[in-house]
């Protein structure tokens, strides 16, 4: 049994190569091999998203607080609130974050392949943003 406890990992601001605008990250759980998942917090201040992404072993976000928006390659922009649960499959391409008036926080769990749990691409303009 592992017992991670609350406030113990420190939060840490998005890397703005794969973030627009203020974004805070609170790590919340890392497997120990052989396990391969991790569960991070994310919260979103109005406005704010992912570039455009994709990870080898599909990502799940459950949206704990506020509104946002989510997209996959060539799908329409849709909106989310608090209960939601989006699963985007191995290999899609995809952006999600806060809708452009509030803020936006999930819960997002993945898995890593070889080492790798995500690869960032470009980021999402703010043309496709407002679509």
């Amino acid at each position: 049994m592992k017992i991670t406890r609350a406030g113990t990992a420190p939060s840490t601001p998005g890397n703005e190569d794969y973030f627009t605008g203020t974004v805070r990250i609170d790590p919340l759980f890392q497997a120990d091999p052989p396990g391969r998942s991790s569960g991070l917090q994310v919260t979103f201040e109005p406005g704010a998203r992912t570039a455009w992404h994709t990870h080898p072993a599909g990502q799940t976000i459950l949206i704990t607080f506020g509104r946002g928006r989510v997209q996959r390659e060539g799908g329409p922009v849709e909106e989310v609130t608090a209960g939601d649960v989006v699963f985007f499959p191995a290999e899609e391409k995809h952006w999600h974050g806060a809708s452009p008036k509030t803020a936006m926080s999930h819960i997002a769990i993945q898995e890593s392949i070889d080492g790798t749990q995500v690869t960032w691409m470009e980021k999402v303009t703010e043309e496709d943003y407002a679509k």
